[in-house]
């Protein structure tokens, strides 16, 4: 008879590190290329270094680089739009030191696009004051520039890429953080001990149904941090880019391709379906409105039955059309023609303002871990991020990040007692799959663009039943021999649960409306909770605990009742 036993995990120990990066979008490779020549280990749970949000972004990078623009300028744009959130000092860095590292970039050879006479393009996007929008090759800047990085990294000696790697968890002794441990598709579970780690993991966008984020967008950086025990910050507000495209042929639950900021900057025009331009009695800006303004207008429309188009046929008949390559394809590819008919567009999920609570390097709560880029809360974004200041963020704080790391002192090597998880076998993978819609439907419809008090009791009350669902399969899961897939179907269930009860908790504790985040039932913004929100992983388990009490008294007085 055979005996089938089970698979007994071997954590491997990988070559020790001067420091760890997680994550290959701007702020991760740029922060490792700042480091050098100090030892870096760089994982990536995708393939290659180009996956992430970096490569998808449409907008360019926004900095004070013509000749009548200031950082002051930029600053003030930059708060407007924060609705009274950002942190003025932290914005003033990110306007002054953005326009000083973009002159770096364009001086080391970045591929901004120019006029004929050689001189750097600017653009305009809505709520800039200013044309101060750089991009590379019209509307596929981000897949430019992070090409152009990685070519950087790759020729480095002192980062080594570590790509199909799945970052599972931190490993924290006595305070600090001590390394990470990882899946590898190739060499399975893995200790990565260094005494600097650094998150820049990209956003949580694939926690919503509708998203234009990349499939590996799933909040896993800010539910390690969470684990952790790391203070989070502003996680109630979540931008919604107003035109995202409705392919009628995608797969429900597919990322949706946005129609950039830059259409609307160059005079594209938001209509119904009877063809009314309705932007104009919504904003002064009409188009050129916030997005949280625009994204809310449209939705209006969809919820109305009136539709919601983004008409761009003057752009495409004029000489802005080749600046819209991407555009233009995509518009094809699901079956438009931009030059001839409006495109149909619906909010999607695109950036999250809140996240790992940073100081101005970019130092978390937690000793010896850092964070830049879409996953740190910076405080540059306040309730609302200006378009095109993702990438810019990600560049300036990814060099502090590296210039504080580098001024540390070393701590002494500590021994590390590490258990490998439990992932359950690939014959559950629909189960997860399926779990893993419903939350992302959860969070749509009831902590999307429009939110109220009875939506996200209920939202936090499914979260608790999907958390026991998610409990039942840990618990029957045995120790298999896990593929990269399996780990990571897995893993980004665990991080995206995680990160929408936190995000679900900090909008049903902030009770008005401000930038991204919207109460029907509290639509004003109050000066008295117009501060920044923080919170960690024992907030949300001391709500949860109330919640269980409240059940039990009800419980309790039901049976007595009876």
């Amino acid at each position: 008879m055979t005996v089938i036993r089970p698979f007994r995990p071997v954590l491997r120990v990988a070559a020790d590190a001067d420091i760890i990066v997680i994550g290959s979008g701007m702020a991760g490779m740029v922060t490792a290329l700042r480091l050098a020549p100090r030892k870096v280990t760089l994982l990536t749970k995708t393939p290659c270094l180009t996956g992430g949000s970096t490569a998808w972004a449409q907008g360019g990078i926004a900095a004070a680089v013509g000749a009548q623009d200031t950082p002051q300028s930029h600053a003030v744009d930059t708060m407007v739009a924060g609705a009274g959130l950002s942190d003025a000092p932290t914005v003033d860095l990110l306007t002054r030191d953005g326009a000083k590292r973009l002159c770096e970039m364009i001086a080391s050879g970045a591929p901004f696009d120019r006029d004929q006479a050689g001189e750097i393009l600017l653009g305009r996007e809505a709520a800039h004051s200013s044309r101060r929008i750089v991009h590379a090759g019209g509307d596929a800047t981000g897949r430019h520039l992070h090409k152009w990085l990685a070519d950087a990294v790759a020729q480095t000696p002192s980062i080594t890429v570590q790509t199909s790697a799945f970052a599972w968890d931190l490993v924290v002794e006595n305070g600090r953080v001590c390394g990470v441990v990882a899946f590898h598709e190739q060499g399975g579970w893995t200790l990565h001990k260094a005494p600097f780690v650094v998150l820049a993991t990209g956003g949580s966008g694939q926690l919503f149904q509708r998203t234009t984020n990349p499939a590996e967008g799933t909040a896993d950086g800010l539910a390690m941090a969470a684990r952790a025990g790391v203070k989070l910050a502003d996680l109630e507000f979540v931008q919604f880019h107003p035109t995202a495209l409705v392919d009628p042929k995608a797969a429900d639950g597919a990322s949706m391709p946005l129609l950039t900021e830059a259409l609307r900057g160059e005079g594209a025009t938001l209509v119904d379906g009877a063809g009314r331009r309705f932007m104009v009695d919504e904003h002064p800006d009409a188009e050129l409105a916030p997005r949280d303004v625009v994204a809310r207008a449209i939705w209006q429309r969809l919820v109305d039955g009136d539709g919601a188009y983004l008409d761009i046929r003057a752009i495409m008949a004029g000489d802005s059309a080749a600046r819209f390559p991407t555009v233009k394809a995509l518009c094809e590819a699901a079956g438009f023609d931009p030059a001839r008919e409006p495109i149909p567009v619906a909010p999607a999920a695109h950036y999250h303002m809140g996240g790992v609570a940073t100081d101005d390097c970019g130092r978390t709560s937690l000793e010896g871990l850092w964070a830049c880029g879409e996953v740190a809360a910076t405080g540059v974004h306040g309730a609302n991020r200006l378009a095109s200041n993702s990438l810019l963020e990600g560049m300036v704080f990814g060099h502090r990040v590296a210039d504080d790391i580098a001024a540390q002192s070393v701590p002494a090597p500590r021994d590390l007692d590490i258990s490998v998880p439990a992932v359950p076998a690939t014959d559950v993978a629909a189960e997860i799959a399926d779990l893993t819609a419903q939350l992302r439907v959860l969070m749509y419809e009831k902590v999307g663009l429009r939110r109220d008090g009875d939506g996200l009791d209920a939202a936090l009350s499914a979260h608790g039943d999907l958390a026991e669902k998610i409990s039942e399969i840990e618990r029957a899961a045995g120790h298999t021999k896990p593929t990269l897939a399996d780990v990571r179907r897995w893993g980004e269930l665990l991080n995206l649960a995680l990160a929408g009860r936190l995000v679900t908790l900090a909008a049903a504790q902030r009770c008005e409306s401000r930038g991204a985040h919207y109460r029907i039932d509290f639509p004003q913004a109050e000066a008295a909770t117009g501060v920044r929100q923080f919170l960690t992983l024992d907030d949300l388990q001391q709500r949860a605990g109330a919640q269980e009490g409240h059940r039990d008294d009800t419980n309790t007085a039901a049976a007595l009742s009876a």
